[in-house]
């Protein structure tokens, strides 16, 4: 009994700590410091890590250190294939001129641009949270000693305040909406929910030890508008939320994400579609047209891509979003990958392991901009007006624009766009006097 006790003691004290320094003064919107400590701490040590790692390397390799290996492991020629086929095809047609073609497709097996967008973004040095990199298995018995404790820190003690503040977070929002759903409709009912979801997602932020920078905010999202943004990570939405609220978008789910999902819906106009609904494109821009003609109503936060992306670039927009009507507000969120990597591969790792990576990180950093809203011309078709929304996104936060669509992660190419390469090719090919 009295072990018992002592383990009741322990847990009640922990419990208060947590209510007392973290959760209590995120529901009130202001911080202790402990976060700025932390951090302070923590880009002080990481500093500290890459000097040695410099130092203790015999024989130094400027690309791995100074540089990201975004360039890749081959050189591209980037000259555009129209002017290469130009400069070939000046004389008459010779067997060689293939191997422009030949090259090309060699570099797309090597390392095209499409897939290593699907693998976490490369460090420009290593943040003392992985050994895997052949250059890092040992450089000094310092840094070991370093890494070691850094692990101690982060499974036994950082591990538990984030499972602990993330159960709070959770449960606090699946009750506080389950109560807030009971009310009748009407401003009170509005404004309490809005209450609920900042609150819980300040926890939550917390809970990944975030420290996120707000730019612009005079362009922040306003009801009856769509909010779209680029997506690296399922935290995206408590990101945003953090700093405001959203009606979000999505299919329904099982499990602990359905009760999240059925409490929410309650005291919030989110729009949650079946399996076989989610296929009827007709029937969810129905439904999204009526929530933005409601002016009353939350803004619509929308992620365009439709999978996740590892945060140095921006994909296609699918054009859905954009048929809709209504004010486009869209946001940037850029991660910094030296803390902790927030891109959620799901073709590589579930949800619990992608999570447990998450609270296992030293922390989440990002920066959001807010940009100015965006409205659809007149002489713009959906696709023309994702594609402006999207470069203005990829522009503001840093990130290379690719107009491949982020389905590739899982399907193949379609047969009808290799058709259209090579249409393309052809094309090029007799105006260049190749061919006849």
């Amino acid at each position: 009994m009295e072990v018992v006790w002592a383990v009741g003691q322990v847990v009640a004290l922990w419990l208060a700590l947590v209510l007392g320094l973290i959760v209590l003064p995120s529901a009130l919107g202001i911080s202790l410091g402990i976060s700025e400590a932390y951090m302070w701490v923590l880009v002080k040590t990481l500093e500290w890590a890459t000097i040695r790692l410099q130092k203790g390397v015999k024989k130094p390799q400027p690309q791995m250190l100074q540089t990201p290996t975004a360039i890749g492991i081959i050189e591209r020629d980037e000259t555009p294939m129209e002017k290469e086929i130009a400069r070939l095809h000046r004389a008459d047609f010779e067997f060689s001129h293939i191997f422009y073609f030949c090259r090309k497709g060699f570099e797309a097996i090597v390392e095209d641009e499409v897939t290593q967008r699907f693998s976490s973004e490369e460090l420009l040095s290593w943040n003392l949270l992985t050994r895997t990199n052949v250059n890092f298995h040992y450089i000094s018995l310092r840094l070991t000693v370093v890494w070691v404790i850094g692990v101690i820190v982060r499974y036994c003690f950082l591990l538990p305040l984030r499972f602990t503040l993330a159960a709070i977070g959770i449960t606090s929002m699946i009750v506080g909406t389950t109560v807030v759903g009971q009310l009748p409709n009407g401003s009170v009912k509005n404004y309490l929910s809005e209450v609920v979801h900042l609150t819980c997602s300040r926890i939550l932020v917390r809970a990944l030890s975030g420290t996120i920078h707000y730019h612009n905010k005079e362009n922040r999202p306003q009801k009856g508008g769509i909010c779209v943004a680029n997506h690296t990570s399922p935290i995206d939405a408590i990101i945003l939320t953090n700093d405001g609220c959203y009606a979000m978008v999505g299919q329904v789910h099982g499990g602990l994400m359905g009760i999240i999902q059925r409490a929410t819906v309650k005291a919030c106009p989110h729009v949650w579609f079946e399996r076989s609904e989610i296929k009827d494109r007709h029937l969810v821009t129905k439904r999204l047209r009526e929530h933005v003609a409601d002016k009353s109503k939350l803004p619509i936060l929308i992620f365009p891509e439709g999978t996740c992306i590892n945060n140095t670039s921006v994909m296609m927009f699918k054009k859905g979003s954009f048929e809709i009507g209504g004010t486009i507000y869209p946001v940037a969120i850029k991660y910094d990958p030296q803390f902790g990597d927030a891109f959620w591969n799901s073709s590589k790792y579930n949800i619990v392991s992608y999570l447990l990576r998450i609270m296992t990180s030293w922390a989440i950093v990002c920066n959001v901009w807010y940009l100015p809203p965006m409205v659809r011309k007149e002489d713009e078709d959906a696709v023309q007006f994702a594609n402006r929304v999207r470069s203005a996104i990829a522009h503001q936060g840093g990130l290379t624009e690719l107009p491949w669509d982020g389905g590739l992660k899982r399907a193949k190419v379609k047969d009808t766009f290799k058709e259209e390469q090579q249409k393309n090719y052809s094309k090029m090919l007799v105006r260049n006097g190749s061919v006849g």
